[in-house]
């Protein structure tokens, strides 16, 4: 792990433990998948924490069109593909959250960068670099044909353990969800949320037994800026 924090702008507390945590953080915590050697396309994805003043602490998160070659219609951090320019991976998750949701990278401070985990069904090497917005300001998708949804979820809401799942894959692979705000939040997004709950203690008891069927892409129903839940029996 590495990260820098530029004097003036440090971390809140409820933010501690997690970054003592990350200290120790292996590619085990977050996947049994195995980051490969050499290959793979070299990716970057902004895990931004930020706190409103009504809902507390919270985490930005987009949902891809559902026209997209990969990933269509899943929710999803900020990030992309690395450029030649990028210098590190945190360059590359600034870089693609401001040309996605118009985020400006100096209301920013990075913290970390975590292990680099492995997405297989689309050969990525993406780099999860952890970030405080500690200057929070309006954003909104800037391509509709790749971005159609912006939201800031709270992490009081994904804890809740109403609000947690397990989905199946057609493919037979079942990994934790989060229903919140109308998003229905899986894959590698959830993975690594989970991962990051956990670590920073906030992530209480819930039930694995929960488990529906990955729905098609369209079948959801549109993300809310409410607190309403996706309506599972859409999903079965």
């Amino acid at each position: 792990m590495s990260g820098h924090e530029p004097a003036g702008r440090q971390a809140p507390g409820w933010l501690g433990p997690l970054l003592g945590r990350l200290g120790t953080a292996r590619t085990e915590d977050f996947t049994q998948l195995r980051t490969p050697d050499r290959g793979g396309r070299e990716s970057a994805v902004l895990v931004l924490l930020g706190e409103d003043a009504s809902s507390g602490p919270d985490v930005l998160v987009l949902q891809r069109a559902a026209t997209l070659r990969n990933h269509a219609g899943q929710p999803a951090f900020p990030g992309g593909v690395a450029d030649p320019e990028d210098h590190d991976a945190a360059a590359t998750a600034l870089r693609e959250a401001n040309e996605e949701v118009g985020l400006d990278p100096t209301s920013v401070t990075v913290l970390a960068q975590l292990p680099r985990l492995w997405i297989p069904v689309s050969e990525f090497v993406v780099t999860p670099v952890l970030a405080w917005w500690h200057a929070p300001h309006p954003v909104d998708s800037r391509e509709p044909a790749e971005v159609a949804h912006v939201a800031r979820l709270p992490i009081a809401e994904l804890v809740d353990p109403d609000n947690r799942l397990q989905v199946r894959h057609p493919s037979g692979w079942t990994g934790p969800a989060f229903s919140v705000r109308g998003m229905l939040v899986w894959g590698f997004t959830a993975g690594v949320l989970a991962a990051l709950l956990e670590m920073g203690g906030w992530s209480g008891p819930w039930s694995r037994a929960r488990v529906i069927d990955l729905p098609p892409v369209g079948a959801l129903p549109a993300p809310s800026a409410g607190t309403d839940e996706v309506d599972e029996s859409a999903l079965r």
